[in-house]
């Protein structure tokens, strides 16, 4: 009971639709230039893979399609985001489609048992 009055006197004192400065100023930019690094987990070694956004790259077995890559207009250095097309040459269905964060790379991962792959950076060059 308590918990619910306390809610109902914040909610009418407008607490809960007031945002922090700057949560809704953030705008994305296309970045055509996109850095991934590989990891083969079979062999320890890491390679960086330079490419372009539309181009298709390989890595041992994979793959990989970069469709898009995004980063922060205001501080484009602070993060990437890359929507990438992955598939291992052998297999008939993809490894892994969607979006990658360089700063979050174990939220939106490649899952495959030998190689590793995670956004680096996206920049204009």
């Amino acid at each position: 009971m308590k918990i619910a009055g306390i809610v109902a006197a914040l909610a009418a004192t407008g607490v809960f639709a007031q945002e922090a400065p700057g949560v809704n100023d953030f705008t994305t930019i296309a970045a055509p230039h996109v850095v991934l690094r590989g990891l083969d987990t079979l062999s320890g070694n890491t390679r960086d893979l330079e490419l372009e956004v539309g181009e298709t790259i390989r890595f041992g077995h994979l793959e990989i399609a970069v469709e898009a890559c995004r980063v922060p207009q205001n501080e484009p250095e602070s993060d990437a985001y890359a929507f990438l097309r992955i598939r291992d040459v052998r297999e008939d269905h993809l490894r892994f489609e969607g979006w990658m964060f360089a700063s979050s790379p174990a939220l939106s991962a490649l899952d495959h048992p030998r190689y590793d792959v995670w956004v680096a950076s996206c920049s204009s060059r």
